[in-house]
C-alpha cells in the first residue's frame, strides 16, 4: 500500500529515526484529527518472527506516534520543525486482540477531544479491514522550546 503522496513522508513529520518510527505513513489531518497506517511485516520493530506477530499493546505506541504525525504536520505548514512530545498517560487502553499478525494493515486515528497550554487529550482508535481492535484515550504534552530546554536543564 503506498502513501498519500499529498502528505510529506512520515519521517518528515515524526521526531524519530529509523527503527523507532513504527508509523508507515498519514493517510489524512484536520485541524482536529488525523489517520495514519501501520503496515505488520518482518522488518517492524517489536516483530516476532517466530509467529510472525507484534505484541497488541505495541498499539498505544502507535497511537502515541499518530498523535506526534499530526502535531509535525501542523508545524511543518506553520514553517517549524517536528517538535518534542511526551506521552503522560492513557485512560483505559483496550485491545480486542493479543497481537498484530504479518500482512495487516492497521488504520490508527486520532482526534483532539481538549487542548490547553500545550497538554491535550486525544481519542485514539486502531482499525483493521473497519474492525475494532483497540482505543483508548492519550494525555499528551507538547512544550514551547523554551519550556523544553528548561525540563531538559533540570529547572522548573
Amino acid at each position: 500500500m503506498s502513501s498519500n503522496p499529498q502528505y510529506p513522508a512520515i519521517l518528515d513529520l515524526l521526531p524519530h529515526d529509523m527503527p523507532m518510527a513504527l508509523i508507515n505513513h498519514l493517510v489524512n489531518v484536520t485541524d482536529k484529527s488525523v489517520q495514519c497506517q501501520v503496515i505488520i511485516d518482518s522488518s517492524s520493530l517489536f516483530y516476532r518472527k517466530e509467529s510472525g506477530t507484534i505484541p497488541g499493546w505495541v498499539g498505544i505506541e502507535y497511537m502515541a506516534q499518530t498523535i506526534a504525525a499530526w502535531s509535525g504536520y501542523h508545524a511543518l505548514q506553520a514553517g517549524r520543525a517536528s517538535p518534542i512530545g511526551f506521552l503522560l498517560g492513557s485512560r483505559k487502553y483496550e485491545s480486542h486482540c493479543p497481537e498484530f499478525t504479518d500482512g495487516m494493515v492497521l488504520n490508527v486515528f486520532g482526534e483532539q477531544i481538549l487542548e490547553n497550554e500545550g497538554m491535550a487529550v486525544f481519542s485514539c482508535k486502531i482499525e483493521h479491514e473497519s474492525r475494532l481492535l483497540a482505543f483508548s484515550q492519550l494525555n499528551v504534552f507538547v512544550p514551547t522550546e523554551e519550556k523544553l530546554e528548561q525540563l531538559l536543564a533540570g529547572q522548573k
